[in-house]
């Protein structure tokens, strides 16, 4: 009997840590927390903006626009500082999104990414129907060769929802993005 209580505990704690602790769940009721961002700050022409919609009780972020690399763009995004944040045991990054079957990607910065076009990257492809996306942070990709090849997660100072780096239109809805141990 006390073998079959400890499986039944291990078994517990192992498929209820499978998905990860929410550290940190956003799902858009605040909106102020979250700023658009377009590549004209730097000369880009891309045009686009963000709506937060109220939907059977929830909130989503649609982020929609052109996305134009001419004049040396290509991005529109929205962003949220998360400075005061302690995300030290972050493991990975779960978003719930569907779209225009097309690529998309989380953007990270840390203390690191002192430059402006400084960053960390996963992809993702949305469909038109709601999917869960995972993201590791072991898996972000570093945007240049002067920053670390791995994210320290007590470093992170912001994340973005980015529709990035060719010409088309975005439309992307985005119900909640979360840190997960």
């Amino acid at each position: 009997m006390k073998k079959i209580l400890i499986v039944t505990l291990l078994l517990i704690t192992f498929i209820s840590g499978s998905n990860g602790e929410n550290i940190l769940k956003d799902d858009f009721t605040n909106v102020n927390e979250w700023t658009y961002i377009a590549d004209n700050v730097m000369g880009g022409i891309s045009d686009g903006g963000v709506e937060f919609n109220l939907v059977d009780s929830n909130v989503y972020a649609l982020l929609s626009g052109h996305v134009s690399t001419e004049n040396n763009g290509g991005f529109i995004q929205i962003r949220r500082e998360l400075k005061n944040i302690d995300l030290s045991k972050a493991k990975s990054i779960r978003v719930y999104a569907r779209g225009n079957n097309e690529k998309y990607y989380i953007f990270l910065r840390t203390t690191g990414t002192i430059l402006p076009w400084q960053y960390y990257s996963h992809e993702f492809t949305v469909n038109e129907e709601y999917n869960e996306f995972i993201m590791p942070i072991k898996d972000f990709k570093k945007s240049g060769m002067l920053l670390a090849n791995q994210i320290n997660p007590k470093k992170i100072t912001s994340v973005g929802i980015v529709a990035y780096g060719r010409d088309h239109y975005a439309e992307l809805y985005v119900k909640e993005l979360e840190f997960l141990e």
